[in-house]
Formats: C-alpha cells, sequence, structure tokens
C-alpha cells in the first residue's frame, strides 16, 4: 500500500506536526505534500520527502498564508496523485481539497473545518474587512473541498460534530492526537499557582480567565504569546504574570508539574496542553462545550464548567479547592492520549478503511 501525507503548510511546530511524526512512523516511505515548505522554521520536516506547490514560489507566501486563501486551494488541486494507493490529509483548512482518482483511496484526518470560515468565523472576521468580503466564495470552495475525502477521522467528538454541522458529512472515527506523556514528572512540589498554556488568540478567551482571576486575587502564571497578548497584560492584576519568551520542553514541564492547575476557557479542537497536565498530575478546569473537556473525567481528575463566562470559571475555581483529586488518577487518564495508541488505532483503521474501499469500489 503506497500512502502519501498531506499537510496544509509546513512553517511551524504543534500538535499537528505531532501526528504527522507518528504517521511518518507508521509510513516512513509516505512524501509529504504540502502548499508552502519553510525549512528553516520546520526542522521537524527533515525526516520526510517534502513536496511542496508553486506557491512555494510567490513572495510572503511562506510566512503569510492568510493573504493567499483564496489561492491555496488550487495550489492543492494541482497535486498529481496517481501512483498512490491511500492519501492521508491531515487539515484544518486546504490541505482536503486535493483531487484523487478513483483507485486512490483519500482519508482525512480532520483537526477541524476550516476554523476562520465556520466555528471561529466572528472572531477572525471582526477585524478583517478582507474576510468578511471574501467569505461566502470561501465556503463555497471550501464546502466542495470537503466533498472531496473519500472517509473522515475526526481528532475528537467535537471536531465530529462540526464535520456534521459545517460539512453534513460523518465521520468513521474518533481517534485523539498523540501526545508525549513521558517527560513529565509527578513528584515535583505543587506551588500555590494556576496555569494557563496557550497561544493567546481571541478565541482561546484567555481574556475570561483573566477577568475571573483579578477577582478572585489568585496566583496565575499564563504562558504564551499572540495577538491579545498587550491586551491581556494591561488588564491583568498584580496575581497574574506573563512568560512570552521560549520554554524549552523541560522548563514547560517543570511549570506544569509546579501548577495547583491548568485552565481552559476556549472551545477547542482538542486540548493537548490539558492532556500534558494531566500527565504531571495535575487538575484541569475546562469549558464543557469544548474538546478539553472530553479529556477530563469531571469530579476525578479537573472540573467542567457549564458556560464561558467569568464567573462559571470563579465557580469552578472554588469547586476545585473543595475537592481532593488524586495525582495518579490523573497520569492515569493521560495514558489515554499517549503516542503508541495513535499509531495502534490509526494504522488499524487505514488498512481497514483501504480493504473495504478496494472491496467494493475497485472489484
Amino acid at each position: 500500500m503506497k500512502v502519501a501525507l498531506v499537510y496544509d503548510r509546513i512553517n511551524k511546530w504543534g500538535g499537528a506536526e505531532r501526528v504527522l511524526l507518528a504517521l511518518h512512523e507508521i509510513w516512513p516511505e509516505a512524501p509529504l505534500f504540502t502548499a508552502v515548505y519553510d525549512p528553516g522554521r520546520a526542522q521537524w520536516a527533515d525526516v520526510f520527502v517534502v513536496k511542496s506547490s508553486f506557491m512555494q514560489y510567490i513572495p510572503f507566501a511562506k510566512n503569510h498564508h492568510e493573504w493567499f486563501a483564496w489561492l491555496t486551494p488550487m495550489a492543492f488541486e494541482s497535486f498529481s496523485f496517481d501512483e498512490f494507493d491511500v492519501v492521508i490529509s491531515v487539515t484544518s483548512a486546504e490541505a482536503k481539497c486535493v483531487i484523487t482518482k478513483p483507485h486512490t483511496l483519500h482519508i482525512c484526518y480532520c483537526l477541524t473545518p476550516t476554523r476562520y470560515l465556520w466555528s471561529g468565523h466572528d472572531v477572525y472576521a471582526k477585524d478583517s474587512k478582507m474576510l468578511r468580503l471574501l467569505t461566502p466564495a470561501l465556503r463555497r470552495w471550501d464546502r466542495i473541498g470537503s466533498s472531496r475525502p473519500d472517509y473522515y477521522i475526526a481528532i475528537s467528538d467535537r471536531v465530529k460534530e462540526r464535520i456534521q454541522t459545517y460539512y453534513g458529512k460523518h465521520a468513521e472515527a474518533v481517534i485523539y492526537p498523540p501526545v508525549d506523556i513521558d517527560q513529565f514528572d509527578v513528584r515535583k512540589q505543587t506551588k500555590d499557582f494556576y496555569l494557563v498554556v496557550s497561544r493567546l488568540v481571541p478565541y482561546k478567551r484567555i481574556d475570561l480567565i483573566v477577568d475571573a482571576f483579578n477577582t478572585l486575587q489568585l496566583p496565575l502564571v499564563i504562558i504564551g504569546s499572540g495577538t491579545e497578548e498587550r491586551l491581556l497584560r494591561a488588564k491583568a492584576s498584580g496575581t497574574i504574570s506573563f512568560v512570552s519568551s521560549h520554554l524549552t520542553d523541560a522548563a514547560l514541564a517543570a511549570y506544569y508539574g509546579s501548577c495547583r492547575a491548568f485552565l481552559s476557557a476556549a472551545d477547542e479542537d482538542f486540548g493537548i496542553a490539558a492532556v500534558e497536565a494531566q500527565a504531571a498530575g495535575k487538575p484541569v478546569i475546562a469549558f464543557a462545550q469544548s474538546a478539553t473537556a472530553e479529556i477530563v473525567q469531571n469530579g476525578k481528575t479537573g472540573i467542567v464548567f457549564g458556560n464561558q463566562s467569568k464567573q462559571s470559571i470563579i465557580d469552578a475555581v472554588k469547586k476545585l479547592q473543595k475537592i481532593v483529586i488524586r495525582p495518579k488518577d490523573c497520569v492515569e487518564n493521560a495514558q489515554r492520549f499517549a503516542k503508541e495508541r495513535f499509531v495502534k488505532e490509526m494504522k488499524d483503521i487505514i488498512y481497514n478503511l483501504y480493504n473495504d474501499y478496494t472491496r467494493y469500489n475497485l472489484s
């Protein structure tokens, strides 16, 4: 079975990139197709044979992909996959737009339907007149692209719901992304601070957490950077501190190991940081209408709150203070998201779908 991998763009490091490396362990010969490739910012991709599109030669496309949303679907349509049996697109945007012929199976591992067009559209369009103007056309293209995969696999139940809502497609399975859970030390002494690890962008709703802790007057450490950083720093009280410099894996693990609890107020696609906190033996406070709530065992490894509001977060923190969370339970819960589990589940379902596809479509 000859496999090709497809990803939106290779110019950063994050959760999706961990997925690609795990897939590389299963199919080490599979090339990786993408719109643009920046080797300097994506050294993790050195293990792949990377095949980029014509957009590679367009000035600014590597670092400002948002300027070329109208062009990126065509970049993926330009690739040929005639020599492959299976194409696996890993995408939260345009990679699903690839075109395959009947003898080639296309499986989409969907990180989320294109966020700036659907679940996060209001937030992204608020400050972008260009996006508001282009949204009708971009949504039409996105729906056309969404019809091209033969099967969908979702990264969470929350994303499975979005695939059905926005694309009218059924996901064959939910397979949670892989998380490196072996780098955390649950023996570290707990200090009296709460922790946020996140990009500081509007949909993450860090503003609600800041508002809650301004009222609670409890120590909060926020690790991350982004467009909201200046605003958040301006409104934060003296009990809230920010860490925006790059941290090594060991330094980040030390924060997880030392915190009292981890918080997330966003409607997340999954929540790798929450799994990392659980692996460090720490409870998680998470918004209920989010895939992060799928990670937490409510009342046992953390607290789930019902509304994206300051008061809901305050109530959840106070509730957590009244119960006992055992680090052992958090660590055991994190085992559900180990890389070995991802590799086995993904390998099994890809081969099963390929066998079914060839049996019913190519016979």
